[in-house]
């Protein structure tokens, strides 16, 4: 598989785990790397936790979401790479029609190790927020 192909799987696999509600997998995506947005940076099991703590899962075991993430670009250096893309986030529970609850970028570093390509750095930026009384516990 070249870099790109298995840079684009690294990045889709973030989406897919999301919305499976698998934390656990999110964080071990960044077992050696940070992921950067609103709630500062974290690392590993930080991150399985921070989502534990903030997104609403529902009964099927996931927080009934799609990430859709498009407009990646790639740019490998050897044993590094620098990526950035848009995601937007659908959802739709009972009481709210499948919408739109957020849309953003994310710009990502790479590392490539002897197990393949990890995120070295996912910094996570929010643009538009629609609905998200669903998707995130209120914070204190």
């Amino acid at each position: 598989m070249n870099d790109h192909r298995a840079l684009e799987n690294l990045i889709y696999s973030y989406a897919s785990a999301v919305d499976a509600g698998d934390f656990d997998a999110v964080g071990e995506l960044f077992a050696a790397g940070a992921f950067v947005g609103s709630g500062g940076e974290l690392r590993g099991a930080e991150v399985a936790r921070m989502l534990r703590d903030t997104v609403i899962v529902y009964e099927d075991g996931t927080p009934r979401t799609k990430h859709v993430t498009t407009n990646v670009t790639l740019e490998v250096d050897g044993g590094s790479a620098t990526g950035r893309a848009y995601f937007t986030v659908l959802q739709a529970v009972p009481g709210l029609p499948l919408q739109t609850i957020a849309a953003g970028r994310y710009a990502d570093r790479f590392t490539r190790t002897a197990d393949g390509w990890r995120f070295t750095e996912r910094r996570a930026t929010v643009d538009l927020v629609g609905d998200v009384r669903h998707h995130l516990r209120p914070q204190p």
